[in-house]
């Protein structure tokens, strides 16, 4: 005592500061890694992550999906590769300092407004800054020195995750992040509070009594488990980056059409759920028999129909999930910079292939990939049994010691707190979603009047990239069609975002879907919406052996009592003479074999009067619903049994590349005993106002019609009389 008040004043003041500095510290470090402050914080910069990690794709996509060939602007997935510039130990120490990570998480949050900017290469530069940027961050706390920062960030990234599926639940597939300015600005608000409260808190400070001693673990090969890592990412973006993904690779036609997205995709949820519960049995992880179990489970999914492959999918999905920490903890354990490398061209390689597999036509060395998703599944799970299987260990010592924090069961009570709270949330989304009462449509009486449209649809972005559901719900929805066929509307890939197009749409006009033919076989997509039930469908791959597979749809549809059939297509690329031979004659055989009551809405990439028009025309036994109309390529509406009423033609508005044809008919009572309108006629006085097409879109227009909004053009609209 005596000895202490001898000191100075001066040293009286240092030791009180430094007393508080320890006790200060000695706080932060006792703020468990899992608590619900943090958990909550963590989703949030996860949520960021996988909306960046997600979104950039299809912004690069959007190019070649517009020039039909290799663009350039692939270049900018060259920015998911910035972790290379950590192979320079003073910059991974440089990045995970308190203040350096704050800025990059911030500049990750900003770049989510790339959303709202002018142009789609502003856009597309500023989304692909922050994709690199976040993947910055994510080295730099996976390998970070601090176990508690470690072990935050991987349960950030699992219920991060966990919560961007969830959220998709509630806006129908699509991504709340890329929906529309509001909810944009809505997700960066919410993320500026967290990278704030992270900094302020100073949880990515580290403490020297929180890192862990590396030297002495038994490190994996990084090249296997680079590997290992990349088709895991791969596989999760690919499968699991939505709720409705693997129910549409087991799609057929009604009535027995498979599990419905609507509800099916609960179960999806919910062992997506169990997936990361799981995650506690790390022995499990290591099994080679529950690898295989995964590997044959993705085999059921691709080879077996409907129930069966839905089945397969849910197990891939609880294994694909519970296999992450324990791919996480192998990861961590190698060199950053090459081992991230490695997973980025992993990751690239896998995702290109699955392009070329669909875009064979268009893409040089395609004739070795067509078809062949196959060869990536078993390249998928061969990558991810090498990260798994392949040197090293990451037993229970080396667990406990690098990537679990303290001695906290993993995952926690608190983590399975959050978990349980993201499932029910998803799953109320659901609940949400019902209401069968939006698809109760009027009876239709005699004289019974339907109309029926076809548009192709650019996968539900616009001319600049940017999402058009909500615009083409109000066109579809002002046209009063009936039954729409859309073509090339299978999003449902990752490189078109993941989003279902046919569920969405579906439920905001309160129309059955007939999603078809299933994600797995290759095609752009070609699906129908019906106001009306749809009693049974078939799907077709029509015959192509040179060039793009093409998907067609024979449906009928019951109105009212009346059965009609329709038959929809998208045929080959114009280019492959062969292809689209026979593709005419299978589709004029459907036609032919059809009932009395039978409507061709087709794509069929020839002009009037050419070869495969003549086709469908006398061997189909169809008429054209405007013989007349001479300017047309591509969409026709042909029709046989019905009396035809009314035909239009309405400009795209900048929604495609491609404009909306609508027809109008009416069933006869005897389909063997009745006459055809013959007369053709603009004026609209002349016939009833109930046949009369939407004002909406203005008047009679001669010529094309480039128009900002969507307007009747060609000489249409146009009406039948007897």
């Amino acid at each position: 005592m005596e000895g202490k008040d001898r000191l100075s004043p001066k040293s009286k003041i240092e030791n009180y500061s430094k007393e508080k500095k320890e006790e200060f510290s000695e706080a932060r470090n006792n703020v468990n890694y899992d608590s619900y402050h943090t958990l909550c914080r963590e989703t949030i910069h996860g949520y960021v992550f996988w909306s960046l990690f997600q979104g950039l794709g299809p912004m690069i996509w959007f190019y070649p999906l517009n020039e039909l060939e290799i663009s350039g602007y692939e270049a900018f997935a060259a920015l998911w590769f910035l972790p290379i510039v950590t192979g320079v130990p003073l910059i991974l120490r440089f990045i995970q300092n308190r203040w350096v990570l704050g800025f990059l998480r911030l500049l990750s949050v900003a770049s989510l407004a790339s959303f709202q900017a002018p142009t789609t290469l502003s856009r597309l530069f500023i989304l692909a800054v922050g994709a690199g940027t976040s993947m910055l961050v994510f080295t730099a706390t996976l390998w970070n020195p601090s176990k508690r920062i470690r072990c935050s960030t991987f349960w950030g990234l699992m219920l991060g995750l966990l919560a961007f599926v969830a959220s998709r639940v509630w806006f129908t597939s699509l991504v709340p992040t890329w929906w529309d300015n509001q909810s944009n600005s809505v997700v960066i608000a919410v993320s500026i509070i967290a990278v704030i409260d992270t900094v302020v808190s100073g949880s990515d400070e580290v403490n020297p009594s929180e890192t862990t001693p590396v030297k002495d673990l038994q490190r994996p090969y990084s090249l296997p488990t680079a590997f290992g890592f990349g088709s895991l990412l791969y596989l999760t973006h690919w499968c699991f980056g939505e709720s409705s993904l693997i129910l549409r690779w087991v799609v057929t036609g009604y009535p027995d059409s498979g599990p419905l997205p609507d509800f099916w995709g609960m179960a999806v949820l919910l062992c997506i759920g169990v997936g990361i519960y799981m995650s506690a049995c790390r022995h499990m992880a290591r099994s080679k028999l529950w690898w295989l179990l995964g590997t044959f489970s993705f085999g059921g999914l691709y080879y077996l129909p409907t129930w069966w492959g839905f089945t397969g999918g849910l197990i891939l999905a609880i294994y694909t999930f519970s296999v992450w920490p324990e791919m996480i903890d192998r990861l961590t354990l190698c060199p950053p910079a090459r081992t991230l490398m490695m997973v980025i061209v992993t990751y690239l390689v896998e995702i290109f292939f699955f392009v070329w597999t669909v875009a064979f036509n268009f893409v040089p060395g395609g004739v070795y990939t067509r078809e062949h998703t196959d060869w990536l599944i078993t390249a998928v799970m061969l990558g991810i049994g090498l990260g798994l299987f392949s040197g090293g260990s990451t037993g229970e010592e080396s667990q406990t010691a690098y990537l679990k924090a303290k001695n906290t069961k993993m995952p926690s009570g608190k983590v399975n707190a959050v978990l349980f709270l993201l499932l029910t949330s998803g799953l109320t989304g659901f609940w949400s979603r019902y209401q069968p009462e939006r698809y109760s449509h009027p009876e239709l009486t005699s004289p019974k009047q339907f109309s029926a449209a076809i548009f192709t649809y650019h996968f539900g972005y616009d001319n600049k990239g940017w999402p058009s559901l909500e615009r083409t719900a109000v066109l579809l929805n002002n046209t009063g069609a009936d039954v729409v066929t859309l073509l090339e509307s299978d999003a449902s890939k990752p490189f078109l975002g993941n989003n279902d197009l046919g569920m969405w749409l579906g439920q905001r006009l309160g129309m059955y879907v007939d999603f078809g033919p299933a994600t797995k076989d290759h095609t752009w997509g070609n699906l129908i919406l019906s106001k009306y039930p749809i009693v049974k469908s078939k799907h077709h791959l029509l015959p192509s052996p040179h060039g793009e597979l093409a998907p067609a749809i024979t449906a009928t549809i019951n109105f009212s009592g009346s059965f009609v059939d329709f038959i929809v297509t998208h045929m080959g690329n114009d280019r492959d003479v062969l292809d689209r031979k026979l593709q005419a004659e299978f589709l004029a055989n459907e036609i032919k074999n059809s009932p009395t009551h039978t409507v061709f809405l087709g794509y069929v990439t020839s002009s009037p009067g050419s070869r495969d028009y003549q086709t469908l025309l006398q061997v189909g036994g169809v008429k054209d619903i405007d013989e007349t109309d001479r300017d047309r390529w591509c969409e026709y509406i042909m029709y046989k049994g019905l009396v035809r009423l009314g035909y239009a033609r309405i400009s795209h508005g900048g929604l495609s590349d491609t404009e909306v044809q609508v027809g109008k008919f009416e069933i006869p009572d005897d389909p063997h005993s009745y006459r055809d309108n013959t007369r053709v006629t603009t004026d609209k006085s002349k016939v009833k106002p109930d046949l009369h097409f939407n004002p909406v879109f203005g008047n009679l227009h001669h010529g094309h019609g480039y128009f900002s909004t969507n307007r009747f053009h060609m000489s249409t609209p146009k009406y039948f009389l007897p």
